[in-house]
C-alpha cells in the first residue's frame, strides 16, 4: 500500500527545516548504509550529532505521529528518527529494499519506509522516487512538505540527480500489524469507519463496522 500525506510540515514549520539544511554540512551517507544498500548508495547526509537535529526531528516526527493517515495507515508500535539525506548532480540510490532490521541499541523491525520531501521538485531535475509494486513501477517527485509512505519490502530507487539538489527525510515504522495486506484492509476499513461515525454515529452498520475494525485490530496486532 502507497499513501501519499500532503501538506504534512506545514510552510512555516518547512522554512526552519530548510534554513537549517541550507547551511549544514552534509557527510557520505554510505556511513549509515546496510550491507547491500551500501553498493548502490551515493547521496548525503546530516551528521547525527549535528547540533540542530532535536529540532528538526521535532518538528517532522511532530507532524507526522499526529497525522491520521500516517496512524491509521501505518499503525507504528515503534518509530526511527529520520535521516535527512540530500542528492547534489550525480548523487542517487540504486534499486534496494530497505534492511529488515535497523537500530543499534533498541532494535526494530521495518513494516513501513516514509519519505519526507523537503524542497519543491522544479528545485532539481531527476531525483524521483520510483517504488515497484504489484502494478508496476510507481515514481513520485512530491511538492515540499509532502510524504509518502510505502511497504519497506518493496523495491525502490532514487533517479539521478542532474541538477540541483534534492533535500529529504526519510524514516521507518515497525507497525503492530506485520502483514501488508491486513494493514491495508485496515486502513480502508478505519476510513468507512469514521464516515459512519461521523455520519450516524448511533447506527446499527457503524457499530457493526466499528466492532468489526477493533477486533481485527486486536485479532492481528503484535506488540
Amino acid at each position: 500500500m502507497l499513501l501519499r500525506i500532503k501538506g504534512l510540515i506545514p510552510s512555516d514549520k518547512l522554512a526552519i527545516v530548510r534554513g537549517i539544511l541550507d547551511s549544514a554540512d552534509f557527510i557520505d551517507g554510505k556511513l549509515s548504509a546496510g550491507k547491500e544498500a551500501i553498493k548502490v548508495k551515493n547521496n548525503e547526509e546530516l551528521p547525527q550529532d549535528h547540533p540542530e537535529m532535536a529540532r528538526l526531528n521535532n518538528i517532522v516526527m511532530g507532524q507526522l505521529v499526529n497525522h491520521p493517515v500516517y496512524k491509521y495507515g501505518v499503525l507504528p508500535h515503534r518509530i526511527a528518527a529520520p535521516f535527512y539525506a540530500r542528492y547534489t548532480p550525480g548523487k542517487q540510490y540504486g534499486s534496494h529494499v530497505d534492511d529488515p532490521i535497523m537500530g543499534s541499541g533498541d532494535k526494530y523491525r521495518t513494516d513501513v519506509s516514509l519519505t519526507v520531501f523537503l524542497n519543491e521538485p522544479e528545485e532539481y531535475e531527476g531525483g524521483e522516487l520510483t517504488i515497484s509494486t504489484q502494478y508496476g513501477e510507481i515514481s513520485k517527485k512530491l511538492p515540499a512538505g509532502d510524504a509518502i509512505l510505502y511497504p519497506s519490502g518493496s523495491l525502490h530507487n532514487v533517479v539521478e540527480v542532474t541538477s540541483g539538489s534534492r533535500l529529504v527525510a526519510v524514516t521507518w515504522a515497525q507497525s503492530m500489524i506485520r502483514d501488508t495486506g491486513q494493514r491495508e484492509l485496515l486502513y480502508n476499513l478505519s476510513q468507512a469507519r469514521d464516515e459512519l461515525i461521523k455520519n450516524d454515529p448511533e447506527g446499527l452498520i457503524t457499530q457493526k463496522v466499528s466492532t468489526s475494525y477493533i477486533n481485527l485490530v486486536r485479532m492481528w496486532a503484535d506488540i
